[in-house]
């Protein structure tokens, strides 16, 4: 199965072929529809106009569920479509939450132990048992003076045969990640940053694009 949204991520329409069909679990040959993985939420996105109900990845291919009697059988021409707008800020929120992530291990070398992309926020929570908030000032002056220089986001492979990729900025990081992503660090905008206390000594970062706060 080729992964459209990893080659071209702003590709919102495909047109593909149905590969198999297993009672309403469908599998096709192309996808642009990112599934749930490393806490970014899935596309909602549409086969034939008819809602995709549910995605589950079992190893490099992801399989949909629709509604019964969609009536699709393999070698079928469809056509896919994903809610533009909705990856859009999934993709600008996801890498702030990859900046705020990678600048926080680097300033206090924290244990990231949860994560999650949503449409209207993002939040990473940590092992920390001081007041995360403290470093807030410091991590935005970081984080702006990066956006600021419209730095390329380069993404790609480490590893074909097992899906796994990462993105790069020349000069500051290489990290794993296998997500969607905008191609500058402009594109990803400047962010709000919210603590919430979770207990237990565990800190949470919640953040939020600036213009898209209500």
């Amino acid at each position: 199965m080729r992964k459209v949204f990893w080659d071209d991520p702003y590709q919102h329409t495909l047109i593909t072929r149905v590969a198999s069909v297993s009672g309403d679990s469908i599998l096709l040959e192309e996808t642009i529809a990112f599934s749930f993985s490393g806490g970014q939420e899935s596309d909602k996105s549409t086969i034939n106009g008819l809602p995709i109900l549910h995605s589950e990845i079992e190893g490099n291919l992801i399989y949909y569920t629709l509604e019964g009697g969609h009536g699709l059988v393999p070698g079928d021409s469809v056509t896919m479509e994903i809610e533009w707008p909705r990856r859009y800020r999934l993709m600008r929120l996801h890498f702030a939450a990859e900046l705020i992530l990678e600048l926080v291990t680097r300033k206090l070398g924290l244990e990231k132990i949860g994560a999650h992309i949503a449409e209207t926020k993002a939040r990473i929570d940590f092992v920390f048992d001081k007041n995360i908030a403290s470093v807030f000032e410091d991590l935005l002056a970081e984080y702006n003076a990066i956006i600021e220089k419209d730095a390329l986001i380069q993404t790609g492979f480490s590893d074909v045969e097992s899906g796994r990729r990462f993105w790069k900025i020349d000069g500051f990081a290489e990290v794993p990640c296998g997500g969607t992503h905008v191609k500058s660090t402009a594109e990803v905008g400047f962010v709000k940053l919210k603590r919430v206390n979770i207990g237990g000594g565990k800190e949470r970062i919640e953040i939020q694009l600036v213009d898209e706060v209500q």
